[in-house]
């Protein structure tokens, strides 16, 4: 999806759900058959009508005809959509199978089916499936084929995203963060030869993959998508045709392929081949008249192939750390729904399940320029009909489920029940090691060297946090620190090198890439050089616009008083991701060996006292008896800083409930188990005084300053 839709209107006609089926060409049909079919008629005496005015090849009725010989065929014709020579109303929604529990995508099939959805639209999201360049993981979460045959078990059809753009504010917009490691800097989303080689690479797996499960080969996947609104980014065609000449080869020609951009001029303009190889959809806001836009399509598609399709119907909006949770009135939403199914529109609701960005592929946006930094949250709710859990008693389910049924000709399934949601009570933690004090776990981390700092992705550092540390000689004044470019946060720490190794970095403050300020280090008594340690957050790549080529971590100089530091040490600081070759987290492994001993028992019950700021793991359980059922929960930060959770080394996601709006994290029950339920903590500003988070029953985003915007200038 994308951000500020501004669209051109035109007049457009309805479309009438009585149509006649269109003339079409008969190559298939040769004048022998034809001949034949003559002389069987007089062979029957059927001598009036073989001389009576016959229909031409090109007819309505023979189409129809062969239409129905040719089964399992779904086509364009007449402005309309076909599925097996009928006429097919998309009715559909995104629902994305990398923001759900493979355990869950059936529930939320469901769900959809019984609100009225005939069709399944997702994303593929390049970056989940080659975490590192040539590790290829279709598992788990990434198992898309189990996925799309899942649809096709209940009779849902697919609308495939292929990118290798998605956007979908997922980081980096889908593209594998290495390809920004990659010397000399690669182009993305061009004709750039570099950057389709590695395309070719991806496609070449990834379409073959899903080639048998199209529908003209027995499978639900309706059409395929070629990158995703170009219109409002570029206007390379070289690059677009190349991408359709590698879908052709993998897919074959029968296979529909289809654009997405902006209900404008300028962006269809942009983002489309014109004629009949590709299928050029259209989006735009809710509640913008939609018959103009949709007239303004049939320009950018040949004639009689342009049924009027709504790719992204948006149900609710995205929403960034410090912003008001994004909501849309559900009268309204459906109302506008209405305007396009009423004269046989076809749409797709996105989302219709948003979903939770697990791990760290949270992407983020950005305004006026790349300093205007607007990260997501980790919650994908989106304000939609099926809410993140799967609930789907809401006034925004109803309204648009009341509109969606009028136009099924069968009954729709009944609605399924909300899933039992549980609270699991308060949890109490400790403070289970200082995150610097984890650095030094043997072959856990990996550390590079440079004159000048270097980016995550070149030190092989694709997400998390990386520590820079350097040296400098202490001056009998402050010295006041700058980073000129710091992608995203950076928190600084110094510390005497010749003091004993039990001394903690002290913190100093944090530079912002949002509002990058200087920051001025105190003079310390150090006979010897002043170690500075700069731990730099990478809070979810820029996934839209111009300022996509979002790398992390220090992209610039550091100075200190105006002079360049020299002689850095990049260390990764590893966090498990939601794929990828490390599937055990040493460091999470540490902080769950010291709540296991009985040492760790007794210190749960000591009060916790700290001065300083610092980044540090925290760990506590809590247990689910195995009388009871294994529920859903949440859990709430509300009194903490900034971090990162894990529920059983399962990366939740991150949590800010200082900065709000979201303040508990989504925790589905497939990752829970009977017995000890360990969650562990990296906690990078301010812990809850009380160390204790809560699972609780209920999602909550009612944190933080209303007037707090995390991307203010």
């Amino acid at each position: 999806m994308r951000t500020g839709l501004k669209n051109s209107r035109g007049g457009g006609p309805s479309i009438s759900s009585d149509a006649k089926f269109p003339a079409m060409a008969t190559k298939r049909r040769s004048r022998a058959k034809f001949f034949l079919f003559l002389l069987s008629l007089v062979a029957f005496g059927a001598f009036a009508p073989v001389f009576a005015p016959l229909p031409s090849l090109s007819s309505s009725s023979l189409s129809s005809r062969r239409h129905k010989v040719n089964a399992r065929k779904f086509e364009i014709a007449d402005d309309m959509f076909w599925k097996d020579g009928k006429p097919f109303q998309i009715i559909g929604g995104d629902l994305h199978y990398f923001r759900i529990l493979p355990e869950y995508w059936e529930d939320r099939l469901l769900r959809a089916k019984a609100f009225g959805l005939n069709t399944i639209q997702t994303y593929v999201p390049w970056n989940l499936h080659e975490p590192s360049q040539g590790e290829l993981d279709f598992e788990g979460i990434g198992d898309i084929v189990s996925f799309l045959k899942l649809c096709q078990k209940l009779d849902l059809q697919v609308m495939l995203r292929a990118g290798p753009y998605i956007c979908a504010e997922w980081d980096l917009g889908g593209f594998p963060p290495w390809l920004l490691a990659i010397e000399p800097a690669l182009r993305l989303r061009s004709s750039d030869p570099a950057f389709l080689d590695l395309v070719e690479s991806w496609w070449g797996v990834l379409l073959p993959l899903i080639a048998p499960l199209l529908y003209g080969n027995g499978g639900p996947i309706l059409m395929v998508q070629i990158e995703n609104e170009f219109g409002s980014y570029g206007n390379d065609k070289v690059y677009l045709h190349h991408l359709v000449t590698l879908a052709r080869g993998h897919l074959g020609d029968e296979t529909i392929l289809y654009t997405t951009d902006g209900g404008s001029r300028e962006a269809l303009e942009k983002g489309t081949i014109r004629g009949d190889a590709v299928f050029s959809a259209v989006d735009f806001t809710t509640g913008d008249d939609p018959w103009p836009i949709f007239e303004l399509q049939k320009e950018f598609n040949a004639l009689g192939k342009s049924p009027p399709l709504s790719a992204e119907f948006y149900t609710g909006w995205l929403t960034h750390w410090g912003e008001e949770i994004a909501k849309t009135d559900a009268d309204f939403t459906a109302a506008a729904l209405e305007k396009i199914l009423s004269r046989n529109g076809s749409a797709v609701l996105y989302m219709a399940h948003g979903g939770t960005n697990f791990g760290f592929y949270s992407g983020a946006n950005t305004g006026a320029n790349e300093h205007d930094y607007k990260p997501d949250l980790t919650s994908y709710d989106y304000d939609a009909p099926i809410k993140e859990s799967g609930d789907v008693d809401n006034a925004k389910f109803k309204a648009l489920h009341r509109v969606i049924k009028k136009y099924h000709a069968a009954s729709l399934p009944s609605v399924p029940s909300d899933n039992k949601m549980s609270g699991y009570g308060r949890i109490r933690l400790q403070k289970s090691s200082i995150l610097f004090d984890t650095l030094n776990i043997e072959g856990a981390i990996n550390v590079a060297e440079s004159q000048n700092p270097i980016s995550m992705e070149s030190a092989g550092q694709m997400f998390g946090l990386m520590l820079y540390v350097s040296e400098f000689r202490a001056r009998n004044n402050d010295s006041i620190l700058s980073i000129p470019e710091v992608h995203d946060r950076a928190q600084v720490f110094i510390s005497c090198s010749s003091k004993s190794d039990a001394e903690q970095p002290t913190y100093i403050g944090t530079i912002e890439r949002w509002s990058n300020k200087p920051l001025g280090l105190p003079h310390i008594d150090c006979p010897s050089n002043t170690s500075l340690f700069i731990l730099v957050e990478n809070m979810g790549r820029v996934n839209y616009g111009q300022f996509m080529f979002d790398r992390k971590g220090i992209l610039s100089s550091v100075y200190l008083s105006g002079k360049a530091l020299h002689g850095w040490k990049m260390l990764s600081v590893p966090f498990q991701n939601l794929n990828g070759k490390q599937k055990v987290d040493p460091i999470i492994q540490l902080a769950y060996s010291e709540i296991n001993t009985s040492s760790a028992h007794k210190k749960l019950k000591e009060s916790f006292e700290n001065s300083q700021k610092e980044p540090a793991l925290y760990a506590g359980y809590f247990r689910v008896d195995e009388t009871s059922q294994l529920t859903d929960t949440y859990i709430s930060f509300r009194g903490w800083g900034k971090g990162i959770a894990f529920v059983n080394e399962f990366n939740i996601g991150r949590y800010w409930p200082s900065f709000g709006p979201q303040c508990n994290l989504y925790v589905p029950a497939p990752i829970l188990r009977y017995g000890e339920n360990v969650v562990v903590i990296l906690e990078l500003d301010s812990p809850n005084p009380d160390l204790v988070v809560s699972s609780v029953d209920q999602p909550d985003f009612t944190c933080g300053s209303r007037s707090s915007k995390v991307h203010q200038l």
